[in-house]
């Protein structure tokens, strides 16, 4: 097996990675001769419940502040608190004061889903806190509050990037936290593929997430480690929203040099298209949506059919290029003739490996009408109608390297395409409008990429001016030097500086 371990760091991220774990749990099928698409034991760890009984639970390890989880318990059904009262037995005995805050209430669906009964339907002003539409339970490792910090407190804000980073510090040096919640999940992988974190990158979980990361890089030298760094796209006045911009220049900085794979996504992009139906108001609605693309931009690594997927984001410049741009479009069942060239069943070798561009929804840089934009690595997951089998092309198709080297030299960036007829499900605890014309027992068409392009260049030097501004003395130049650095790795002349290195 090649197991991947999830990490969720704050409200934002637990919001998207809730949705995701709901995706996966729809997949399971029941009857004694399917066989999944998907491999489970990717994502799913076994194990013994408190009676028993074989458990089969996500593996992920949930961070969020005091107050973030709703009404998520740490110990649930399958796992029983040894000490119920969570206070050690010391010598005191005189007598105790216990003192709880009222625990809230279950909304309807979690009750129904307790019961066992048909659920009702969701709605934006149902869904508080992102556990109530949740529908897993977790092992009760997997939960971790930080009482440090309150939700939404205005007395301690968690928005200051170095707040993050200065609390990872101060826990890491009380509890080694690798020790205590990563290796427990690394021990039971036969081979660990990758380290995956949902992260805020503009507020303190970035601080947070970029020592976090460190410290993973160290442990695990040559794991991949894939990160999706959420940022805020709400309106906000000048000075917040450079605050947050100067976040995420230091979250960009500290990270992408040490990831295989960093993301970063906008919650609410720009030029959504009309098929949407969305509550932008709504943290359930805009997550879904980011899930949506998530889901599918990494579903080929967990296939069974599938065991490239991480080769495929090295590109032509093996691996130095880490930042990718998320993109994805709806395939509208009522598209008919107007369905997407490339979606279609007359497929060409020709254009299978061609990069795109015309998505609907880019969740990292808002569209550009420009058409010179340089594309230098792109996978491409199409989801849907079987595909018509592509003939393979007459000269070294059985060499991956070998394609890869001919596409380089032919100055065409580095496309890797997948397929699969798995649609894009709709559990219960998605919203149901969001998507016109969908059908939850059919599912939705839908294809993703994860793209690096030029148009990263520009986002790198806003940022960088953005930093050379508002950063203090002793931090600017290494911020705005590191940030440069990354912008020249995404120059559109990267074609000439490889082969002036192939000839050397």
């Amino acid at each position: 097996m090649h197991e991947i371990i999830t990490l969720q760091l704050g409200q934002r991220s637990n919001y998207i990675a809730t949705h995701f774990w709901n995706l996966q749990e729809s997949y399971f099928t029941y009857g004694e001769n399917e066989e999944p698409l998907v491999d489970h034991d990717v994502h799913f760890r076994p194990g013994l419940g408190a009676d028993g009984t074989e458990t089969f639970t996500p593996r992920t390890i949930i961070y969020d502040l005091k107050g973030g989880f709703g009404t998520l318990r740490k110990y649930n059904a399958l796992y029983e608190a040894e000490n119920p009262s969570g206070h050690p037995q010391g010598q005191w005995q005189g007598n105790e004061v216990v003192q709880k805050q009222p625990p809230i209430p279950l909304n309807e669906y979690q009750k129904s889903l307790e019961a066992g009964l048909p659920t009702p339907s969701l709605t934006s002003s149902s869904v508080r806190y992102w556990s109530d539409f949740n529908r897993l339970y977790y092992h009760p490792r997997s939960i971790v509050q930080l009482n440090e910090y309150e939700l939404n407190s205005s007395l301690m804000p968690f928005e200051d990037w170095t707040v993050g980073e200065d609390l990872f510090r101060d826990l890491d040096k009380e509890h080694d936290l690798l020790d205590r919640d990563i290796r427990p999940f690394a021990e039971e992988c036969d081979q660990l593929r990758a380290l995956q974190l949902f992260t805020g990158s503009d507020d303190a979980w970035g601080g947070f997430a970029s020592r976090y990361v460190d410290a993973l890089r160290d442990e695990y030298g040559k794991t991949g480690i894939w990160v999706w760094g959420v940022e805020d796209g709400t309106r906000l006045p000048r000075h917040k929203k450079m605050s947050k911009m100067i976040n995420t220049a230091r979250t960009l900085n500290s990270i992408a040099s040490l990831a295989t794979l960093y993301c970063p996504i906008v919650d609410t992009p720009q030029h959504l298209p009309k098929y949407l139906n969305i509550d932008l108001q709504s943290d359930w609605y805009k997550s879904a949506l980011l899930a949506s693309a998530i889901e599918t931009a990494t579903l080929p690594s967990r296939l069974r059919t599938y065991q490239d997927f991480e080769t495929s984001l090295l590109g032509h410049r093996g691996g130095s290029q880490t930042v990718f741009e998320l993109q994805s479009s709806v395939i509208s069942p009522d598209a008919g003739e107007k369905r997407p060239p490339w979606a279609t069943e007359k497929e060409t070798t020709q254009k299978s490996d061609e990069a795109k561009l015309d998505f609907d929804i880019n969740f990292t840089i808002p569209p550009s009408m420009a058409d010179d934009t340089a594309v230098f690595t792109q996978v491409q997951v199409f989801r849907g109608e079987e595909q018509e089998a592509i003939e393979p092309e007459s000269i070294g198709v059985d060499d991956i390297g070998l394609k890869r080297k001919l596409r380089l030299y032919a100055s065409k960036p580095a496309v890797e395409r997948f397929t699969s007829t798995l649609r894009f499900p709709l559990p219960d605890s998605y919203p149901r409008n969001m998507f016109t014309g969908s059908d939850a027992k059919v599912g939705v068409e839908m294809v993703a990429a994860l793209s690096t392009t030029s148009r990263l260049a520009d986002k790198f030097k806003d940022l960088q001016t953005i930093a050379s501004r508002g950063v203090g003395v002793d931090e600017r130049e290494n911020l705005t030097n590191g940030l440069g650095e990354l912008r020249e790795l995404y120059g559109k002349d990267w074609i000439s500086e490889s082969d002036s290195g192939d000839d050397q």
